[in-house]
């Protein structure tokens, strides 16, 4: 069985423009913290371009499902915002689990802000795309090969125009007033039931749960359109002549996007926080030492410890985390009456850093018994 019959001249190619436009996923999952390092605005060859040239630009970082409420102040988000997602590793959250928090900023770089990791991933696709580039026109020069000269140039400077358009630099909001306000601890919960408690100032809670990453683009949005239409007119040019390049410079653009395509789509599925330096914070675990070691089999079981920690339950209502009804609401103030009494079992010495055990007392049979209509559970508060 013969492939070439006609020998290596026979090789037909036409269809390698195609792999320039292939890898919109992997592209667009790591776009965000991508556009935020300087690496962004390198010339190189970067897989689906167009998934860079949209019609408007986020106004912030991607949100996780989940509820967001304060202890004691009342705010509720229902959303977790991206870098305390981040920060607290929200995705290896077990099912109905509790894990208790405490995060701080650095006394020692205050005023440093969470920033793209200068060589992780991201950084590291960017310089091997312009190392690419750089091959191939070494290589389209030594050919003479003039279409493919101005696809390399076409497509690689393609590249820093949409940098241009889609660069952005990360804005958090400040706390502007030093008047005192209720303790600022909060309370995530993700959809699969684990609980989240974190301890922290007003300044990181504001910081990281209250109000949303802005990204400050670096241009606006009509010289953004107007990048974006000059970056479509070259895609396509770059394309065309791509397809007219020699059999040699052909090949050597199906290699390179095969490996950037196959580069990227592994950098996607790294850790996204391995793209971000968030050494702005610190975070120390404290350790939950009871029975079940944070892990829970329902619902009400993480529930009553996590009152148990926070000492109210005001914030199961705030958040819609409970259900609402007249059991629930007889329950939850069962126990933070049960919680309240028993302080000192439930959490034990906070300069230790460590929950030492929960409080006794039959949750289950307390939230059967203000679930049952027939009896009339306000008796027993």
């Amino acid at each position: 069985m013969r492939f070439l019959p006609q020998g290596y001249s026979s090789l037909q190619l036409d269809i390698v423009g195609f792999l320039a436009i292939l890898g919109e996923s992997s592209v667009l999952v790591q776009s965000q913290v991508a556009a935020l390092s300087r690496f962004f605005l390198l010339p190189r060859l970067l897989p689906a371009p167009q998934a860079l040239i949209r019609t408007s630009r986020p106004d912030r970082l991607e949100i996780t499902s989940g509820t967001v409420v304060g202890t004691h102040n009342g705010n509720c988000r229902k959303y977790v915002s991206h870098l305390a997602h981040l920060l607290h590793d929200g995705n290896n959250l077990p099912a109905y689990s509790i894990r208790c928090e405490r995060i701080t900023k650095r006394t020692d770089e205050p005023t440093k802000e969470p920033k793209a990791r200068p060589f992780g991933p991201v950084s590291a696709l960017s310089i091997l795309g312009s190392v690419m580039s750089i091959a191939l026109f070494t290589l389209a020069v030594v050919r003479d090969d003039g279409f493919a000269l101005v696809a390399i140039l076409a497509l690689s400077f393609l590249s820093t125009i949409i940098g241009i358009g889609n660069r952005w630099f990360l804005k958090l909001k400040k706390r502007t007033q030093n008047r005192k306000v209720p303790p600022s601890d909060v309370v995530i919960y993700y959809p699969n039931g684990a609980l989240l408690i974190v301890k922290c100032t007003e300044e990181v809670a504001r910081e990281l749960y209250w109000h949303p990453e802005r990204c400050d683009y670096m241009v606006g949005p009509l010289m953004y359109r107007i990048l974006a239409l000059n970056g479509t007119l070259i895609l396509m040019f770059g394309v065309i002549c791509l397809g007219n390049a020699t059999l040699e410079l052909q090949l050597g653009f199906a290699a390179s996007y095969i490996i950037l395509n196959a580069a990227y789509w592994v950098a996607a599925a790294l850790p996204a926080r391995w793209n971000w330096d968030l050494s702005n914070y610190k975070i120390d675990r404290i350790p939950i030492h009871d029975d079940d070691g944070g892990q829970n089999d329902t619902f009400t079981s993480v529930l009553f410890k996590a009152i148990s920690i926070t000492q109210t339950s005001h914030w199961a209502k705030i958040g819609d985390i409970a259900p609402r009804s007249k059991g629930w609401d007889d329950w939850l103030r069962e126990a933070e009456t049960e919680t309240t009494a028993k302080y000192g079992e439930a959490l034990g010495d906070e300069k230790e850093n460590v929950i030492k055990s929960f409080p006794t007392w039959d949750y289950d049979a307390a939230l059967s018994r203000c679930l049952d209509p027939d009896q009339d559970s306000s008796k027993f508060v």
